[in-house]
């Protein structure tokens, strides 16, 4: 059995599965509250299925691009976990779980999640002879660049707000292929899927070297100076 992981986002999921097929997942809002939530959510989970933690074979983590404090707590938690049990550990890539609920479209996919006010992470994946291929690696961009970068029908998915969605209508008209919102919402099984193929193929994580995908350095601000009198 396997317990994935997913804090990257505002949505977190988690789930446990067998071989990559799922057994119970729960998925919520969660702006702000990574820290107090997963935890609790975790033994919710678990308790539902009526299993027990020494049944869990592999932990699976969205590893990034997405929140900083989010994926300090999904991976931090994941490493925990899988050093207790002494079991593998995998990290797969948010925008990848995004966009492979969609794999079986012929259509380039284009995972979307925001970074900033301005900014967004992308990248871009294809089904092609079968086989699931990723185009271009993660990177940082804007929305408006994006879709200057966009010369065919392409599959958008992710966490796309109604006015990004909007915009990205606007600017590629036809162009623009946009699952209804619940479908492109992330869910925890995809993750468990990809994390059970690279599992079933001998491969795991190294549990000290495996770090969050961060495409820009976290914004830490100075402690205001104190005011001397």
């Amino acid at each position: 059995m396997e317990l994935t992981i997913d804090t990257s986002s505002n949505i977190a999921s988690i789930a446990l599965s067998h071989k990559g097929e799922l057994i119970s997942e729960l998925t919520w809002q969660s702006t702000y509250n990574h820290t107090v939530e997963l935890t609790p959510n975790l033994a919710y989970l678990l308790k539902q299925a009526k299993l027990e933690p020494r049944f869990i074979e592999a932990i699976i983590v969205a590893k990034g691009p997405g929140s900083f404090n989010g994926l300090r707590v999904g991976i931090s938690a994941a490493k925990g976990i899988a050093l207790s049990l002494n079991i593998p550990l995998l990290g797969v890539s948010t925008l990848e779980a995004e966009a492979y609920p969609f794999r079986y479209s012929e259509l380039p996919i284009c995972p979307i999640l925001k970074v900033s006010r301005q900014e967004i992470a992308s990248a871009l994946y294809q089904r092609e002879n079968n086989d699931w291929h990723r185009m271009e690696k993660e990177h940082l961009t804007t929305l408006q660049t994006l879709c200057t970068q966009i010369s065919q029908e392409t599959l958008f998915c992710g966490e796309i707000s109604n006015d990004m969605a909007r915009e990205i209508r606007q600017n590629l008209g036809k162009l623009a292929i946009m699952p209804q919102n619940v479908a492109r919402l992330p869910r925890a099984v995809s993750l468990a899927a990809l994390g059970w193929q690279r599992l079933s193929q001998g491969e795991r994580d190294n549990l000290a070297t495996l770090q969050p995908l961060y495409l820009k350095p976290p914004q830490i601000t100075k402690p205001k100076e104190r005011r001397k009198n």
